[in-house]
């Protein structure tokens, strides 16, 4: 199953399944869930698997896809967690004990199919490809024995990125990493039931055809259920949270010369089992 947010030709916004022939609008056929945030956060992902049949009502080509958890309470990401991303900074850093995180705001976000916007301030926006966790269910403290199983799907994040303005602060990230619609996310929700997320999984990022990063989830310095134990130990995990587990190396700034994004340029994240999130830039108005 393939859970999708999306917006009709009519500006209806809705959510759905995406099968072989389209999409099932299951926010026509489950009312009492509005969004797919709420279908996440009622445990509800049976009553749509069992909605998911029968015709489609739309086509992909004809709705604006957006990204599939509208207003997620968190957006928490992880930094420099694959093996050779620290030496990637050139700086002499020691190898960190424990992950950096950061946050991302919903607006920095757009869907699939969707541009994004290099903003006018700045030549030096950015990529990372990576995959995202939708948590399934509430926990606090959750025992890494546990935590693969409060996962309820898997989706793909472009962590669009303004490289010079990551750098305005000594300690935090956050104003290079929150430009509005500068990063994506999508294409759609694959639930855990459907891809077990205990397996190696291939994430790669291409930029015009031409690939730019790849890695495997088996090599990441904090695993899945690593990161979920120790988020959990500061904060109540909800359903519909999003953890961005990091991205590979080879992201357009530590190429030399550098590989900057401009307009025009076609950023696709993949992975086999979830789908391709694509995005066009565009140049901010």
């Amino acid at each position: 199953m393939r859970l999708a947010s999306f917006k009709t030709n009519t500006g209806r916004v809705s959510y759905g399944a995406v099968t072989g022939s389209g999409v099932v609008d299951l926010g026509k056929k489950l009312p009492r869930y509005s969004t797919l945030l709420d279908l996440f956060r009622d445990n509800a992902l049976a009553e749509a698997r069992a909605a998911a049949s029968g015709p489609a009502d739309h086509q992909l080509g004809e709705l604006e896809m957006l990204p599939p958890i509208p207003a997620p309470e968190k957006i928490i990401c992880v930094g420099i967690n694959y093996p050779e991303r620290n030496a990637e900074y050139n700086d002499g850093r020691e190898p960190p004990k424990y992950p950096n995180l950061f946050c991302r705001f919903p607006t920095s976000l757009v869907g699939t199919d969707q541009p994004i916007i290099r903003p006018k301030v700045s030549d030096k926006f950015d990529y990372e490809g990576e995959i995202v966790l939708v948590i399934g269910k509430e926990g606090r403290h959750i025992p890494k024995e546990t935590a693969l199983s409060f996962i309820g799907g898997l989706t793909l994040g472009n962590e669009g990125s303004v490289r010079d303005w990551l750098r305005h602060g000594t300690l935090n990230v956050t104003q290079g990493k929150n430009f509005d619609n500068s990063g994506s996310l999508g294409p759609w929700i694959v639930p855990a039931a459907d891809l077990d997320p205990g397996k190696p999984l291939r994430v790669t990022t291409h930029v015009n055809g031409e690939l730019r990063q790849q890695d495997t989830t088996d090599r990441l310095t904090w695993g899945f259920a690593w990161l979920i134990n120790y988020i959990s130990t500061f904060t109540t995990l909800r359903p519909g949270d999003l953890i961005w587990t990091g991205t590979p190396t080879g992201a357009g700034g530590h190429h030399n010369p550098p590989k900057w994004l401009k307009a025009g340029d076609v950023v696709e994240v993949e992975v086999a089992e979830i789908g391709v999130l694509s995005n066009k830039v565009v140049d901010e108005a």
